[in-house]
């Protein structure tokens, strides 16, 4: 199955909270998302990340929580991100954690991608989810 819509998001830096964090020059986030379309949800996460000298090079891991409604469905599920930027070109790759989901999403399993076009954020979601018995 697929779903698809748009997302906004609010990325808020938090100081580092630890030594370990701070000489590693790693940057931490909290996420806040506001999803339409197929998908009527809200999120919640954290994402770590690291931006080389060279211009447009970076990498970040993320997870993030989803809670609202997948075409009718309601429930929760959790999103994980690893992805790279090489010099401009990023690289994704952003799946639902196994048994991660909740309520109607029970099972769910899936990929998400992100597309960014003149500033806007939008999503398409390959999910599955299991057969009512």
């Amino acid at each position: 199955m697929q779903a698809k819509g748009s997302f906004d998001v609010r990325v808020v830096p938090q100081k580092p909270d630890n030594t370990q964090e701070e000489k590693a020059g790693l940057g931490r986030m909290s996420l806040d998302k506001q999803f339409q379309g197929d998908l009527e949800a809200q999120s919640d996460g954290e994402m770590l990340s690291f931006m080389t000298e060279v211009k447009g090079s970076a990498g970040y891991v993320a997870i993030e929580r989803v809670s609202g409604k997948l075409k009718g469905r309601t429930g929760s599920f959790v999103l994980e991100h690893n992805a790279t930027m090489t010099r401009g070109t990023p690289q994704m790759n952003i799946i639902v954690v196994p048994d991660s989901g909740t309520g109607e999403l029970t099972g769910i399993s899936g990929t998400l991608i992100i597309n960014i076009i003149e500033g806007k954020h939008f999503y398409e979601f390959e999910y599955s989810l299991p057969t009512a018995d």
